[in-house]
């Protein structure tokens, strides 16, 4: 299946925090969307990998995902070298998206840069005809991305650009709480984490609010771009 947007996030429940507005806001246009996750989050303090699974899936049916795969690379392991490039190159090539949204180049989590820059690397690779891959005995054709976007994390970073996502706040956050083991909730009984206080889940939702008072919306997204972002319609812009 082709997709118009592919998120590539280190994390099951990244895409969620970083650029679910987005998701959500494209597929109600008609966009086909999916997420490949990296890791399982074997190593986060509540729930287990398995139990991140099933939140996996129910936040991809609340977004309405046209596709959900992980990867499951060693969370907190990976690197940013040939064998994970080729299994991140796979994915660009089995999708063929438009557009690639992934995590933040420099965050708290260092998963985060870390992916960040095997996914804009993956990205580059992915178009080298050279470079051999298939799946299930299939070869594979070169495929290089029009468009890779960061979404932005925990740390504050300025925008490149900010995307309207005020109709959609209620489905993000929807599909944030679809991790219950992860975020804020009361009757969850292990230790608390930094992300599970409701101080945390509340910055997100600021976090929102702030981006879209900057473009005089309620509520927004952020992303950066490694390259400059051009645009031949003056009036497309807000």
């Amino acid at each position: 299946m082709k997709l118009d947007i592919l998120v590539l996030a280190v994390h099951p429940d990244d895409a969620e925090l970083g650029c679910s507005g987005t998701i959500a806001k494209h597929i109600a246009m008609g966009k086909k969307v999916g997420i490949v996750d990296f890791t399982r989050g074997e190593l986060g303090t509540r729930g287990s990998a398995e139990i991140r699974d099933i939140e996996a899936a129910d936040s991809a049916k609340i977004l309405g995902l046209h596709a959900r795969e992980n990867l499951k690379f060693k969370d907190g392991f990976f690197t940013n070298d040939e064998e994970h490039k080729t299994a991140v190159i796979r994915m660009i090539r089995k999708y063929q998206p438009e557009i690639i949204l992934t995590n933040a180049l420099h965050d708290r989590h260092p998963d985060h840069g870390r992916a960040g820059d095997l996914a804009n690397d993956a990205c580059f690779l992915s178009g080298l005809s050279k470079i051999s891959t298939n799946i299930d005995g299939q070869e594979q054709d070169a495929w290089r991305p029009r468009l890779v976007l960061q979404y932005i994390q925990d740390r504050y970073i300025e925008p490149d650009i900010i995307v309207d996502i005020t109709p959609y706040i209620q489905t993000k956050i929807d599909s944030i709480k679809a991790f219950k083991t992860q975020f804020f909730n009361p009757d969850h009984e292990e230790a608390e984490t930094y992300i599970s206080s409701p101080e945390f889940f509340d910055s997100v939702i600021g976090r929102a609010r702030e981006f879209g008072k900057s473009i005089g919306t309620t509520y927004a997204e952020g992303f950066t771009c490694r390259k400059l972002l051009g645009v031949d319609d003056l009036f497309n812009l807000s």
